[in-house]
């Protein structure tokens, strides 16, 4: 993308792993091991499990098996995850991006629950934003918008004045379907319908327009 977007809204909803936070190393780690023990090819888990619940993903790759099942195993492997936090570091511009936030109104949309993200976010060395939608917050993974809606009425805002900040398709299509616009961020993103899409946060400028009001420099 080449030229500047400008996008105006009253908050801002942020993913977390591929958008605030570059836990790839890890998730790869954890999910081919899973996919070791289950007999699955690695490469194909990988496409399915980014952006979703990990007893979500279980569900698609393992249709036949009892969801009781598949919760117990997302919770062993949460556990896993939160333990190891090698190679977690900030996606590019992130640190700026949330500093540029204080004060404003957003919140952190993510699919890992509460011990998970406050593990991957200190790794990193990135603010947690005061609101935050976790795991334990939906009864539903992306893409289904009940993480993104919940974060628009914490903050007591309507869905179609937030903006969405996402890596994932199954995160992207939770924006859509919640009635939000979508930034995009990393070069996954582009494949997923996002309004606009950034390599990464160091092309976001934010503008406090005052009385509640967001400008977003894009590109």
């Amino acid at each position: 993308m080449t030229a500047t977007t400008v996008l105006t809204a009253r908050a801002l909803l942020l993913d977390m792993d591929g958008t605030l936070v570059d836990s790839h190393a890890v998730v790869e780690r954890i999910w081919r091991r899973w996919s070791d023990r289950h007999g699955l090819n690695a490469d194909e888990v990988m496409k399915v499990v980014h952006g979703r619940q990990g007893y979500a993903s279980m569900a698609l790759l393992l249709p036949d098996r009892p969801m009781e099942q598949n919760h117990a195993e997302n919770a062993r492997m949460l556990a896993e995850e939160t333990a190891d936090v090698e190679g977690v570091v900030p996606i590019p511009g992130a640190r700026e991006f949330l500093a540029s936030l204080r004060g404003l109104p957003h919140a952190l949309v993510t699919s890992a629950d509460v011990a998970l993200s406050t593990a991957r976010m200190g790794a990193a060395g990135l603010e947690l934003p005061e609101v935050r939608i976790t795991a334990e917050s939906v009864g539903a993974s992306k893409p289904d918008p009940e993480g993104f809606l919940k974060g628009a009425a914490e903050l007591g805002v309507a869905p179609a004045d937030c903006i969405v900040f996402e890596d994932s398709g199954a995160g992207i299509a939770a924006g859509r379907a919640a009635g939000m616009r979508v930034v995009g961020v990393g070069p996954q993103a582009g494949f997923h319908r996002a309004d606009v899409v950034v390599r990464d946060l160091r092309a976001v400028r934010v503008e406090d327009l005052g009385g509640g009001g967001i400008r977003l420099h894009v590109g």
